[in-house]
């Protein structure tokens, strides 16, 4: 979240390494990985609900589809809010990112009620990793054998579908991504059992949350350079279509990166998990953790509205194209400093702010 809402105002000005910019169609990028980070987060979250049930078995699809609703109306209407003040401002925008109307938020608001459609599927393949993999692979299948792909990147827009088909398109692959977040929060998540104290290493990488995590961590990342190896697939990441490999890498990436915040944790705060009552638990956490990452992490949506706002007011009023490094960074130094006090303000005042 702190280096999207960096970015997404710093690649507006020179001073910005464009190596750190998203690609135009192949390639890997700092700043594509953020939009993926975000899907992925989102699925690790989303399994606590289940996790608090006795059974852990999935509601009716009725229930699954009610409750995914009330977290995809408000996100559908920010994107609806986004498109009109896009539009009607005439802010410049970059076309083949989602296309035309498409915008992240509708991706995000779309994503709960196809989940819930798929976690239908977890009977027939009770794993959410082997699902996202599945869809994943059938879509790259539909990009590579069919039309699909070259009907993305290159056709003319002369219909709805058609100029939105980035955003349209690439949804596939970003619910794979989200079902592998999922796949990875129903083993990140639980509290870790207790182990004997001579478990073997097979023991310790099979029960512990660390070992689950390494192992995931490296299953992904093989699977993506299979996907990308030379004497693998040999296909490209383009995060445009969201493709196979966009999918493993991103996986990939984010497992690591999960893995090593449960190794600090474990590693530097043991005895955050062995407080005897929830308050005490809570106040070791939040004395282990940055005061603005954790006011930041409390209240993310504004958070990045916020910097979505402050971003476009920036490029309204100032040539930023233009201006030279003190100008650059005075702005960002500015504008860095706006969004955390904000976050700041709010915890401070005991405000959470969730959909």
């Amino acid at each position: 979240m702190v280096i999207t809402c960096i970015a997404i105002l710093a690649v507006d000005f020179r001073v910005f390494p464009r190596r750190f910019a998203k690609v135009e169609n192949w390639g890997t990028s700092l700043m594509d990985m953020g939009v993926g980070s975000f899907v992925f987060t989102n699925g690790v979250v989303s399994v606590r609900s289940s996790l608090k049930t006795d059974t852990g078995k999935l509601p009716p699809l009725s229930k699954r589809l009610t409750a995914s609703l009330r977290h995809a109306v408000p996100l559908i209407v920010l994107g609806l809010v986004r498109l009109i003040s896009v539009k009607g401002l005439d802010y410049a925008e970059h076309v083949t990112e989602y296309g035309i109307h498409w915008n992240f938020f509708f991706t995000l608001g779309f994503l709960p009620p196809f989940v819930a459609i798929f976690q239908s599927l977890f009977s027939l393949l009770p794993s959410y990793a082997v699902l996202s993999c599945v869809l994943a692979a059938v879509y790259e299948l539909a990009l590579d054998k069919t039309k699909l792909g070259a009907y993305i990147l290159a056709a003319p827009r002369t219909d709805l579908l058609s100029k939105n088909r980035e955003g349209v398109f690439s949804f596939f692959g970003y619910l794979a991504i989200f079902l592998a977040g999922q796949s990875l929060g129903t083993y990140a998540l639980p509290r870790q059992q207790l182990l004997p104290k001579d478990a073997s290493v097979s023991t310790w990488f099979r029960r512990s949350i660390l070992g689950k995590l390494i192992v995931a961590s490296v299953c992904w990342t093989a699977l993506f350079h299979i996907s990308i190896g030379y004497y693998g697939l040999g296909l490209g990441v383009s995060r445009r279509l969201a493709n196979l490999p966009y999918f493993l890498w991103v996986c990939s990436f984010n497992s690591y990166q999960i893995a090593i915040c449960c190794a600090i944790e474990t590693f530097l705060f043991p005895n955050i998990h062995k407080a005897l009552t929830r308050e005490d638990e809570k106040q070791r956490g939040r004395d282990a953790t940055s005061r603005i990452l954790y006011a930041i992490n409390r209240n993310g949506l504004v958070v990045f509205l916020l910097a979505n706002l402050l971003t476009g007011l920036v490029n309204m009023t100032m040539p930023t194209l233009d201006m030279d490094v003190i100008s650059t960074m005075g702005v960002l130094v500015g504008y860095i400093t706006a969004i955390a006090g904000a976050a700041v303000a709010l915890d401070r005042y005991d405000v959470s702010i969730k959909l």
